[in-house]
């Protein structure tokens, strides 16, 4: 199936082929036709990745905070390879799909 992921690290978009996911006990899988792309959120999102770290972490002032916890309770080392493995990760866009129910 595709996907479309963002980057948090710089921004960009790409669309992906991944595997299709299965539905476990109790819940339904939906074959999406239609889904939403929202401009301002995914915009948001593209605006925050092209930001530098300093600039990432001047629009999220709660999140440093977070950070410095961390690295009190954690240590240098692990706090920056947790905010790195964040920063690594493809955030899945879109929402309010649309489609059929193929599994129950």
């Amino acid at each position: 199936m595709k996907q479309i992921l963002q980057s948090l690290k710089d921004g960009t978009t790409i669309l992906e082929d991944i595997p299709s996911p299965k539905a476990n006990n109790g819940e339904c899988l939906i074959q999406t036709s239609k889904t939403l792309i929202s401009s301002g959120t995914e915009r948001m999102l593209i605006d925050f990745g092209k930001k530098n770290f300093i600039q990432k972490a001047q629009s999220q002032p709660e999140k440093v905070k977070q950070v410095i916890q961390k690295a009190k309770t954690d240590g240098l080392l692990s706090t920056f390879e947790a905010v790195k493995s964040k920063l690594d990760q493809q955030i899945a866009l879109g929402y309010c799909n649309v489609g059929k129910v193929t599994a129950s």
